[in-house]
């Protein structure tokens, strides 16, 4: 990227992702299950999972049976990750209400509200989230959220239900609301509810495909949503000290989501750039998930980008503004500290996208397609709305009332002033009380 002018984006390698073409696909469906409900539900059940669920909510003893189910050694894992994100999620959710005196009089608090019912869906395609349970669960309970619901896809191999690692960590969670739905029918299900089976929901948070997208998008505003998700992303910002090992190990991690997912090194070494390049043919050819890997790496959405210096490389992350960004300098975390658009940073060699993914506390739901540069990933805060509570006394109000009428004249409003005016006019001949 030598020589090249202060405008990456356009530059910058990353895979297409036509939602508003899917939108079309969705709408269909959608539609369908606000019409006919559950036997919508089947019908796409069938089409694109392969199997319709006896139940589309899940039996409270399939639940308790897949915890049972769990070895010692998941469990442990799956408990010991829930721990931690739910630490961070607590020190997320302090500071609920803030109160401002603006004058004698004169109040504006800010309080913060959980929303009501919460549907977060769980992909269950390629790979088996449940990690995303516990990301998407643990925030929203730690902000009080009274009604969770989860869904995931049916799988034929489990007759019908969502997979059993996923069914294990609602159980871990205590979520009892659990649905074997996928796709777009999912969506549409939490958005318009389905009579006998599912209330509907005021937001819908968590990843999926692309018509799991498709379908937020087109019923954005009858609920809310967290994110529109693309195809997952690792950038890594890296100088002659990074391991080469490390460096192609993280970039293997983000491939072998999807074929779409992107693989992103930024580095001022032509040293490291080869060694990286050297230990990507190796290490992909010991993977489980090869074909997958060589796949995504061979993308467009993938590069090895060679910069001058690191103020370059610097400027080319945040244009990127990568879901997941890793940094491995000198000083990893003054580095760290200037980047100003990622979803999360992971700050040194010790610290990979992996661990983010489970175990570091922090949320792995992350903005993608570069929105990082104005959104943040899924927090306690998601599941919060922000309420003013307004307190003005007579003093307060006559204190401001003439920036007020001021105000409506200028806009052309004058009603607007004369909710003020008829206020002072009708004050007692002694003044303010």
């Amino acid at each position: 990227m030598r020589g090249f002018g202060d405008d990456y984006r356009a530059v910058l390698p990353r895979a297409p992702l036509d939602v508003e073409a899917a939108v079309e696909r969705v709408r269909p469906i959608c539609d369908a299950v606000a019409e006919r409900g559950a036997e919508a539900l089947a019908e796409y059940s069938e089409l694109f999972d392969h199997c319709v669920p006896a139940s589309f909510r899940v039996p409270a003893e399939a639940l308790t049976a897949a915890l049972v189910g769990l070895s010692p050694t998941l469990r442990d894992a799956f408990t010991e990750s829930i721990r931690r994100r739910r630490a961070v999620a607590l020190a997320e959710g302090q500071a609920e209400r803030v109160r401002v005196e603006l004058g004698p009089g004169a109040y504006v608090e800010q309080k913060s509200i959980p929303v009501g019912r919460v549907g977060l869906y769980v992909p269950g395609g390629l790979a088996p989230l449940a990690s995303s349970v516990l990301m998407n669960v643990v925030p929203a309970q730690v902000a009080g959220v009274a009604s969770i619901a989860v869904t995931s896809p049916p799988q034929a191999e489990f007759g019908g239900l969502p997979h059993p690692n996923i069914l294990a960590v609602c159980a871990l969670l205590g979520v009892e609301e659990v649905y074997a739905v996928g796709g777009a029918q999912a969506i549409a299900m939490f958005a318009y509810g389905v009579e006998g089976l599912c209330a509907p929901v005021d937001l819908v948070t968590g990843p999926g495909n692309i018509y799991v997208v498709a379908a937020k998008r087109l019923l954005r505003g009858r609920i809310g949503i967290d994110s529109e998700a693309g195809p997952t992303e690792i950038a890594i910002l890296a100088d002659d000290t990074a391991d080469p090992r490390f460096v192609a190990a993280d970039l293997i991690s983000q491939a072998e989501h999807d074929p779409m997912a992107g693989s992103v090194l930024v580095t001022d070494s032509e040293a490291l750039l080869a060694g990286v390049a050297a230990e990507l043919e190796r290490q992909v050819a010991q993977t489980r998930h090869a074909a997958r890997v060589r796949t995504a790496l061979a993308g467009q959405q993938s590069a090895l980008v060679l910069v001058s210096d690191l103020e370059q490389g610097l400027a080319v992350v945040d244009a990127y503004a990568a879901e997941h960004l890793e940094i491995h300098t000198r000083d990893a975390d003054a580095v760290a500290d200037r980047v100003r658009n990622a979803g999360a940073i992971f700050v040194g060699p010790w610290s990979p996208v992996s661990l983010g993914d489970y175990s570091a506390g922090s949320t792995h739901v992350l903005p993608t397609a570069g929105s990082a540069g104005h959104s943040s990933g899924l927090n306690v805060k998601s599941f919060l709305k922000s309420v003013h509570l307004i307190k003005y006394d007579q003093r307060g109000l006559m204190d401001v009332a003439g920036v007020v009428e001021a105000f409506a004249e200028a806009e052309d409003l004058p009603a607007h002033g004369a909710a003020v005016t008829v206020r002072r006019a009708g004050l007692d001949a002694g003044g303010l009380q």
